[in-house]
């Protein structure tokens, strides 16, 4: 069985977000969203980025930050369910930019 690829355009849409309900945009930076700009969860979809080959399917939880001098910041998720953990890069730059100031003052707390 052939698996389908989906095209830039299919796999950059909106969604609701499964963890806050907020109504997610799709980029407009010419990348994709994979997490939600308010709260950062994301869903464990993907085994490689973009495969959707994941048959997980948890909700995965921002713990923390990262900088890496190529990528810029990343939030670090981690899967709820199976605990995989994966680092994604900041949406900046766009319609809905991450929260990641708000979250970093929630992580301090």
């Amino acid at each position: 069985m052939e698996e389908e690829q989906l095209s830039r355009k299919t796999e950059n849409t909106a969604f609701q977000c499964e963890h806050c309900g907020f109504t997610v945009l799709p980029l407009n930076n010419g990348s994709f969203r994979n997490h939600c700009p308010n709260c950062l969860y994301s869903k464990h979809l993907d085994i490689l980025p973009g495969d959707r080959a994941s048959q997980c399917k948890g909700l995965m939880k921002p713990i923390g930050v990262d900088y890496a001098s190529k990528k810029g910041y990343q939030v670090i998720h981690q899967c709820t369910k199976c605990s995989y953990t994966v680092r994604n890069k900041v949406a900046t730059n766009c319609k809905q930019e991450d929260q990641l100031v708000q979250f970093m003052q929630m992580q301090t707390k």
